[in-house]
């Protein structure tokens, strides 16, 4: 068994952006920036990281994304995780 699921809690980058695929399926895609902290090396205080992920929602979802996500509003994301070609490792 095998399960290839992401969960996300962070803030919208930039308004979301709906689209069409040519058989007229909406789409939209927004930026999401999750927030890690970490113990800075020296023990004085937290570090906060910032990851940066490409999000797209499809069919019905899509248009609620669009319709109620702006920029700088928290957003939880739950679906299958896809991975471009260029970052996985070939060995």
């Amino acid at each position: 068994m095998s399960l290839n699921q992401i969960l996300l809690i962070g803030r919208a980058g930039n308004d979301p952006e709906m689209r069409y695929t040519p058989s007229g399926t909406p789409f939209t895609s927004f930026s999401l920036a999750v927030n890690n902290n970490r113990r800075d090396p020296n023990g004085d205080g937290w570090i906060e990281e910032t990851e940066w992920f490409r999000v797209t929602a499809w069919e019905r979802q899509a248009e609620l994304v669009n319709q109620y996500l702006a920029k700088g509003r928290r957003v939880f994301v739950d679906g299958p995780a896809h991975i471009p070609r260029s970052y996985r490792r070939t060995n």
